[in-house]
């Protein structure tokens, strides 16, 4: 994978904002990852985020996963 193309079962939270950024969300920033991590996302032991387990996580923390 090149750093255009992250593999997204793994990938920096700084590189995670920037995709959601770059998807149209108007209110993410490394600030936001960082505290939905402090709040209990899921993150690998290297530090990289899951995109499909951090949707998943975002999913749940709105009640929907109840």
């Amino acid at each position: 994978m090149t750093e255009e193309t992250p593999k997204i079962t793994a990938i920096s939270p700084q590189k995670l904002a920037e995709i959601l950024r770059k998807s149209g969300s108007r209110e993410v920033s490394d600030e936001t990852i960082a505290a939905d991590i402090e709040a209990g996302a899921p993150v690998a032991a290297d530090g990289t985020i899951n995109m499909i387990e951090y949707a998943a996580w975002l999913v749940r923390e709105m009640g929907y996963g109840d």
